[in-house]
């Protein structure tokens, strides 16, 4: 039986030791990602702005960076994590920082405004009349790309507009930024946990070969004395 259980924590230490393999193999590749995403960023100049007392700020305002964080945390109910947004590293390489630079291009494209000329005159249904040929400059009024009626020939104007390929792609663009983003904060944890059944496992099997383990007991000799034999 001690041979048996001997046996088995040497290997639940080696299932342990390749728990540890795995856990150190997903931080290497971690790091890895972590790395290329921020040089992916820098190259392309994707930083966020802040002032000198660390607010987020957009084209300078305070206001407007505030706006797009109210966009970002109450209308679209996004969890910010405020250790992803640092003063000291602008440079867009977190989940937090893509959501929020995501949030900045849609703030931008819902509050614009297009100018729209028409080929033929056309009375809105408010009672509002476009003359054909007359520029017109008609805010996109927070409306979304689905929220906006193609039917109409002025909302259609500003859905192409506004909603352009430019903007959707930089949406989507940021959106993979932010995917990748979460799955390299994903693949830590999955590297912590296995550093952390490789410990376990390691400490139960050592722990077990050593409470099986042979020992020399030390037993306190006695001495015998003569009874005196009787004449």
């Amino acid at each position: 039986m001690t041979g048996r259980l001997t046996k088995l924590g040497i290997v639940l230490a080696i299932f342990g030791l390749g728990f540890i393999v795995v856990s150190g193999y997903a931080f290497v590749k971690v790091q890895e990602g972590q790395r290329s995403l921020q040089a992916f960023s820098a190259a392309q100049n994707v930083k966020l702005t802040y002032n000198e007392e660390g607010q987020l700020v957009d084209r300078g305002d305070v206001a407007e960076g505030q706006a797009i964080m109210s966009l970002l945390t109450n209308d679209w109910g996004y969890a910010i994590t405020p250790g992803e947004l640092n003063p000291n590293d602008p440079i867009v390489n977190t989940a937090s920082e893509y959501m929020y630079e995501m949030a900045t291009v849609s703030y931008h494209t819902l509050h614009g405004t297009q100018t729209v000329i028409l080929d033929e005159d056309f009375t809105a249904p408010d009672g509002t009349v476009y003359t054909a040929g007359v520029p017109y400059e008609v805010p996109v009024d927070g409306r979304y790309y689905s929220e906006l009626d193609r039917n109409n020939p002025i909302e259609a104007a500003i859905r192409n507009q506004a909603w352009s390929p430019l903007a959707l792609s930089l949406i989507g663009e940021l959106g993979v930024g932010t995917a990748t983003a979460s799955s390299l904060q994903m693949g830590l944890g999955v590297a912590a946990i296995a550093f952390g059944l490789g410990f376990t496992f390691i400490f139960m099997g050592a722990g077990l070969v050593w409470a099986v383990r042979p020992e020399t007991a030390k037993v306190r000799a006695t001495q015998q004395s003569l009874a005196p034999t009787p004449a």
